[in-house]
């Protein structure tokens, strides 16, 4: 994380837009403070990746809550990225427009995110051909590359960069839930009972249809048991497998097998999510 910081500072003065690629479940934890730091000052075009995964119309607030001026544009895509190269052209070439022609002719923008919010399965689309590595493991980029957009724009993907601290626990449960932590730094039963805490809170009814529950589950420890009976992850003496489950839970959520769930609502909306968390947020991350 520190070489690509060193990378990207270096990289800065000769860009003249920033592309930040953010995760559409949570667009707040997904944005890292430390690039909206050193991106301060820069045109900058936001896009809401894994739409598919959230919900549309709190999507759509999203757009428009971080599309503040001509220099601040935000653009939606899921799965379907057919035609997402020839947008972020056009939202690129309005920059030049509000910049009043101060750009070079060969123009440079820096595209960014955080681990595994899809910025190289966007790249790929973009460029047209597989120049990016992708899987469903974070840092799977592993240093910058430029690459031809158009005519006139190239593009320096950079490597993912999570901050160096997670203090804020519902971001980090953010993070972890949706796959952008490292398996190896997560207590997979701790994250899969708070996964469930909160999405009790967010969206009961999904969960009874998807583990073919008989009624809304009263508490976590009762989702729990019940997914686990669902999915065969009790024995015969009635012993479950929480670390199965959990497993299960976690996977069911990131591939959309749940639906299409928002775990987090713009700033200053009247239906924040904020108060559904509870106590959810509990200690996730294990600090080296």
């Amino acid at each position: 994380m520190h070489k690509a910081r060193r990378e990207l500072v270096k990289t800065l003065g000769s860009i003249q837009v920033i592309i930040e690629v953010l995760d559409a479940r949570i667009p707040a934890a997904s944005s890292n403070p430390l690039l909206a730091k050193l991106a301060s000052g820069y045109p900058r075009l936001r896009i809401l990746n894994k739409s598919d995964l959230a919900e549309q119309v709190v999507t759509e607030q999203w757009k428009n809550y971080f599309t503040t001026s001509p220099s601040q544009l935000c653009l939606i895509t899921g799965q379907d990225k057919q035609h997402i190269k020839s947008i972020v052209i056009e939202a690129l070439q309005s920059f030049c427009t509000v910049s009043n022609g101060s750009f070079n002719r060969d123009r440079l923008c820096l595209i960014l995110g955080i681990p595994n919010a899809g910025k190289s399965t966007l790249l790929n689309a973009l460029v047209g051909r597989k120049s990016a590595k992708t899987g469903n493991e974070p840092a799977i980029t592993q240093g910058q590359q430029r690459v031809r957009l158009s005519q006139l724009w190239s593009l320096i993907d950079s490597p993912g960069m999570l901050w160096p601290n997670l203090q804020d626990q519902r971001t980090a449960l953010c993070l972890a839930m949706t796959g952008a932590i490292r398996q190896t730094a997560l207590d997979i039963t701790d994250l899969g009972w708070s996964a469930a805490e909160l999405l009790l809170a967010l969206n009961k009814q999904t969960l009874v249809t998807r583990y073919n529950l008989p009624n809304i589950p009263e508490s976590t420890e009762q989702l729990m048991t019940l997914i686990a009976t669902n999915i065969g992850a009790k024995g015969k003496s009635g012993t479950v497998d929480w670390h199965r489950t959990a497993e299960a839970l976690l996977n069911d959520y990131r591939t959309g097998k749940l639906g299409r769930i928002s775990l987090e609502i713009p700033p200053g909306d009247t239906t924040s999510r904020q108060d559904m968390w509870g106590s959810t947020a509990g200690a996730l991350i294990q600090e080296p």
